[in-house]
């Protein structure tokens, strides 16, 4: 269950109403006339199915509530609410399926930003893989891997995609390239200084490393695990299902292998670097990629559930709402 709180100039209000009013999916309905100071005007709250509020917000959207009021979208953890299940049973679908789009599109603009905690958490996680090349450690490669923030400036590259906002595409992709320049920059400094007072050398990186080659070697695999990584990711960030993200932090090398490349050119190992780049744009492609293809999928299966909600709507109409959906 959602709950839609709308702020709305008073000329807006009675067709606002009037959206969620006539729609089954909505289980309790309040207006504040009066109570918006900025916008002056109306406040609308709503409790609405999860199922089916992306039809609900584009047609709010239609009415320009976004442009001259506001509109909030907010999970509710708990309810109790006969009116509630009922809304839940005439909306088709599962709630835990449902991608609430206006939610995804917030959450790919806030992650795609190259602030400080962005470059400062990147760098710190390409500094650790670095270490973790030089002694051969798996351990402290996850660690690195879980750590690294990119994976939510790739899953904004699809929702750009899918949801046509292509300068969202563009600041995704720099913030990507921007990223991954500066945790490079920071450790070949660092690797550089601990060349300098005799920490490391060149036989660190070229020696065997049985359990950290696998980081400039890239091959098909690395391509098949980033795509079933990236669709296991977006699907846990669409559905709120955070804790299988970690999963998907730990099975793409994109942070590591970038460790490598700083690696590589502090001690001037072309191959090094050659490897790891390679390994390095396998990763993003393939998650970018499955991450694009995910997202267009839901999108395809929620537009056909849209279809047949608009159906179960027009016979709510007809029907007193005690029926229920499956009411002769």
């Amino acid at each position: 269950m959602l709950q839609l709180r709308i702020a709305t100039p008073a000329d807006l209000t009675e067709p606002a109403l009037r959206i969620l009013s006539d729609d089954p999916a909505v289980s309790d309905l309040s207006s504040m006339p009066g109570a918006s100071l900025r916008p002056a005007g109306d406040v609308i709250v709503a409790s609405v199915a999860r199922e089916a509020a992306n039809d609900l917000i584009e047609r709010l959207l239609a009415l320009d509530v976004h442009r001259r009021g506001s509109l909030q979208v907010t999970p509710v953890r708990a309810w109790i609410s006969k009116d509630g299940l009922a809304a839940q049973a005439l909306a088709p679908g599962s709630g835990a399926d449902t991608v609430v789009w206006p939610d995804v599109t917030q959450q790919a603009y806030e992650d795609f930003e190259a602030n400080w905690t962005y470059l400062s958490l990147i760098s710190l996680a390409t500094l650790i893989a670095g270490i973790a090349i030089i002694l051969d450690s798996q351990i402290l490669v996850i660690g690195a891997m879980v750590i690294g923030p990119e994976f939510g400036a790739i899953a904004a590259l699809g929702v750009a995609l899918v949801r046509h906002r292509f300068h969202l595409l563009r600041r995704a992709a720099r913030t990507l390239v921007l990223g991954f320049a500066v945790g490079i920059a920071a450790t070949t400094l660092a690797a550089l200084i601990g060349r300098a007072v005799g920490w490391v050398d060149a036989s660190d990186i070229t020696a065997a490393r049985p359990d950290t080659g696998f980081i400039y070697t890239p091959d098909k695999w690395s391509f098949i695990v980033a795509v079933i990584a990236s669709s296991a990711g977006v699907l846990a960030l669409t559905s709120a299902r955070v804790g299988a993200l970690s999963g998907v932090f730990i099975s793409v090398t994109t942070i590591p292998a970038a460790a490598n490349v700083a690696l590589g050119i502090a001690f001037g190992l072309p191959d090094e670097i050659t490897g790891s780049l390679l390994q390095l744009v396998v990763n993003i492609a393939g998650m970018a990629l499955a991450g694009w293809a995910t997202l267009w999928f839901q999108q395809t299966v929620w537009s056909a559930g849209s279809a047949r909600r608009a159906r179960l709507t027009r016979r709510f109409k007809v029907l007193p709402r005690d029926a229920g959906p499956d009411a002769p």
